[in-house]
């Protein structure tokens, strides 16, 4: 079953590569990986997302509050796109299945992989506006810093790399393309960027927690539309503190566990923020609305964690963060 002793193992020790059914929890990422593309994909071959509609109430609205260069090239793409929205759709859904079929066989998830880079670069500047992160409003509440940036970023973390297994246990390469450290410094900018994000005066307006509930309400069936109302009329009069709860929690799980200061808890944590910020404030991504195209940011943070935890200096992380995603699951 193996395919012999590691090179640097003259003693005899019990490292071996294995060909196992067993997937190695990088092996794992890229699966789930490949799922999540797959639905995006199925999203794209919504009824909506043929008509005028995906390019007038969708793509050209994130050209607003960007700067004049990245507006006027947001609109000109739009445009570019109208006349013949349903065949370039048709096309853009064809893509995202084909990255998602890519990720799941395991001699194509390199070019798979390759390809979702640039896929995702060019809808994170045409459709995504950049996540709006020039705009001043940008907030993790409403899908900062842009969902297909964190598709980038698992991706990154999920590059095949040879890992080795002893017993039940998996030595862990960790980081795939960025290494252990790079896989911690993107840990950390990305949640604490979050934070600073969420001090941004828009966000810490009395009105603005409120607001990011109820425009989440748009579309939804009524139970969750009622369920977002009830959430919106609780915690509205709170915002403030709340937010700046938010983006110290925000900010500790980013340092902390880059840090390994009590990496297994803190990754927890980052996992319950990601399902709750995606429950509430994202509205699960639209995806119940008929217009989503992608289930916004909560599920590929829980997914950035466990694709980060092969890193983590602390072996209980697996068992916490594992728990933490059968959980969101």
């Amino acid at each position: 079953m193996h395919r012999g002793r590691h090179a640097g193992d003259p003693g005899g020790r019990r490292f071996r590569f294995y060909r196992t059914t067993t997937a190695s929890p990088q092996r794992l990422v890229q699966i789930l990986l490949g799922c999540v593309w797959l639905a995006d994909g199925a999203l794209q071959l919504q009824p909506f997302m043929f008509g005028r509609g995906f390019v007038t109430r969708m793509l050209m609205p994130t050209a607003t509050g960007n700067p004049a260069p990245v507006a006027a090239s947001i609109t000109a793409m739009a445009r570019f796109l109208e006349p013949h929205v349903a065949a370039w759709n048709a096309l853009f859904a064809a893509t995202q299945l084909a990255i998602g079929a890519g990720l799941l066989v395991r001699r194509t998830v390199r070019p798979a992989i390759a390809v979702s880079f640039i896929w995702s670069l060019a809808v994170w500047w045409f459709a995504e506006g950049l996540g709006g992160l020039l705009t001043g409003t940008a907030s993790p509440l409403s899908g900062a810093p842009g969902a297909v940036l964190l598709y980038v970023l698992v991706g990154l973390l999920a590059w095949p790399v040879r890992e080795e297994r002893q017993g039940e246990q998996w030595r862990r390469g960790g980081g795939g393309l960025l290494g252990g450290t790079g896989a911690r410094v993107a840990w950390a900018g990305l949640w604490v960027g979050g934070a600073a994000a969420l001090l941004q005066p828009a966000n810490l307006a009395g009105g603005a927690l409120r607001n990011a509930l109820l425009a989440a309400k748009a579309g939804q069936p009524g139970w969750y539309a009622s369920l977002l109302s009830g959430t919106a009329h609780v915690l509205g009069p709170y915002g403030v503190p709340l937010t700046l709860a938010l983006a110290a929690e925000m900010a500790l799980v980013g340092i902390g566990v880059a840090l390994g200061w009590q990496a297994p808890a803190l990754l927890g944590v980052a996992t319950i923020l990601a399902i709750l910020i995606w429950v509430f404030p994202e509205g699960l991504g639209g995806v119940l609305t008929g217009q989503g195209t992608d289930p916004n940011t909560g599920p590929l943070l829980v997914l950035a964690g466990l694709a980060w935890y092969r890193s983590c200096p602390e072996p209980q992380a697996r068992r916490v963060v594992a728990a933490s995603v059968a959980t969101a699951a």
